[in-house]
């Protein structure tokens, strides 16, 4: 890589990290080539609002105008877009399928949608569901290639590169790093497009954000505290989502009171941040955030917020924050090793966070994970998004509209490991989530494919060192698919083709 793609940069570690989340229009156009083409108003513009947009939760306008310096008519005008808009954004990934470049809200109140495609000819209809257009050289989906096979590379250690992400609005994967010329070796080595790739120095190692409080405090044996996040139910079992570097399954919780109150039954730290703690009858779920203001923000989904939407977190160490969603998917090395899938905010945090809730006007978004920086400076904070956590653990959401369940399995049912996703004809997607897994062991890798009404196909590939190789496939005529597979150690992942017809599928996969 040359040394034009690094970011000579000699500000201090906030700067830093806001510099990257405002990127100017500007900006936008000149890396990703063609400029933006303004957006024509059509019937498919006109979406509903959502009765919370109208009605902000309590405690949500005053955090955006503390936190994004925006007046009370901002604040409130960009809450209405952003319940405008994301409907949008979610119509046009799914109709551009594998020319999608990505989606990215604009402007000090949201008021503009940009939507990126590799072709031209995408311009007319994006424009006619009310976006801009951006045409880029290369897909999400090429990006995310490229992401997993740096994620790959067992060079890039915390104080190689601490955090790698794909950034839609400079269509290209930045990688922070600590040591920008050991960066740019293992970047050369990962047989990898370096047009694509940009090294950015800063002083960002993340940190989980361990002990005190978040949101509404919980205590782990004696001495640590973390928060909760949503609550959920199993089945008719209440409980609630946390981050899982806060306890370990089998580790026992007292509530802010410091009664009795659960148990942790699964947990994953490194690799995911996730865990669920099952409350005894004491405990009473509901569907609410605290606000850090003595009331309570209501839950009553969990759709997922675009980038450039705006995010709060409720925490009890920094109380009641916001800011926007900068890039998806991120990957954070931490001391403990590296969690992927998290999702990057400009949102402030400090110890004591960890676990507390992300909240989108009223949609559930996911849970602290970690950071670097301070609520009395600024700082970046990464949350694990809460859909994986729901779908890993089969668990349901506590809404004000009834429990949220996970995912509908179809006939796949009973693994472990389950994932969902929505593919356009002809379109392709990576689970788990875009990335790989690990075998430390030889043995059967089991898998179920259910799409609805569509035929899609499945193939596990398996890393050789330097390129992803199908090792099993399954390619039937029909909408169900299964693979048996006797491998050794190593990186898989599975391919799912929509090879006719498009729509929603189910993964379900067990390792050995």
């Amino acid at each position: 890589m040359s040394r034009r793609h690094v970011l000579i940069a000699s500000c201090a570690l906030t700067a830093t990290a806001l510099a990257l989340a405002a990127v100017p229009a500007g900006a936008e156009r000149q890396v990703a080539g063609a400029p933006a083409t303004r957006a024509i108003p059509s019937a498919d513009a006109a979406v509903p609002i959502v009765s919370a947009a109208l009605k902000p939760p309590p405690g949500m306008l005053k955090a955006l105008e503390r936190d994004l310096r925006l007046t009370p008519a901002e604040a409130r005008e960009r809450l209405l877009n952003e319940a405008r808009l994301t409907p949008i954004a979610l119509r046009m990934a799914e109709r551009l399928g594998p020319r999608f470049g990505g989606v990215w809200l604009r402007g000090t109140t949201a008021d503009t949608l940009i939507t990126a495609t590799t072709s031209g000819t995408d311009v007319p209809s994006i424009l006619a569901a009310g976006s801009e257009a951006q045409v880029v050289p290369r897909s999400l989906a090429e990006l995310n290639e490229i992401k997993t096979k740096l994620d790959l590379s067992p060079d890039f250690s915390r104080h190689v590169a601490s955090v790698r992400y794909v950034d839609v609005k400079r269509n290209k994967v930045l990688v922070l790093s600590l040591n920008p010329e050991a960066a740019e070796g293992v970047v050369l080595d990962s047989d990898v497009d370096e047009d694509a790739v940009q090294v950015v120095p800063t002083a960002e190692a993340p940190l989980p954000l361990y002990d005190l409080v978040g949101g509404n405090a919980y205590y782990i044996g004696s001495t640590s505290r973390c928060s909760i996040g949503f609550p959920v139910l199993k089945g008719t079992q209440p409980g609630f989502v946390s981050a899982g570097h806060c306890g370990k399954a089998g580790d026992t919780t007292t509530g802010f009171n410091r009664a009795p109150q659960g148990v942790f039954q699964a947990s994953t730290f490194p690799g995911n941040d996730y865990s669920w703690v099952m409350v005894n009858a004491d405990w009473t779920p509901t569907p609410s955030v605290d606000n850090g203001q003595g009331g309570v923000v209501s839950v009553a989904g969990a759709t997922p917020a675009i980038e450039g939407a705006s995010v709060c977190r409720s925490g009890s160490t920094t109380g009641w924050h916001c800011g926007l969603i900068q890039q998806r998917g991120a990957s954070v090395t931490y001391p403990q090793g590296t969690v992927s899938g998290v999702t990057r905010t400009s949102v402030c945090a400090e110890p004591g966070d960890s676990g507390g809730s992300f909240i989108s006007i009223d949609q559930a978004q996911g849970v602290t994970s970690g950071g670097s920086g301070d609520c009395d400076q600024g700082g970046t904070t990464y949350f694990q998004p809460v859909g994986p956590i729901l779908t890993a653990y089969g668990l349901t959401l506590r809404t004000v509209a009834g429990n949220q369940p996970p995912p509908v399995l179809g006939t796949c049912t009973g693994f472990p490991n389950t994932y969902t996703g929505t593919l356009a004809n002809g379109a392709t997607a990576y689970q788990p989530k875009g990335r790989y897994y690990r075998s430390t062991t030889g043995g059967v890798h089991s898998a179920c494919l259910t799409a609805e009404g569509s035929d899609f196909d499945l193939y596990l590939q398996k890393w050789d060192g330097r390129s992803w190789a199908a090792v099993a496939t399954s390619d039937g005529p029909g909408a169900n698919e299964k693979i048996s597979y006797t491998g050794t150690a190593g990186y898989y992942r599975y391919r799912v083709v929509a090879a006719a017809g498009s729509g929603s599928y189910t993964l379900g996969f067990r390792v050995p």
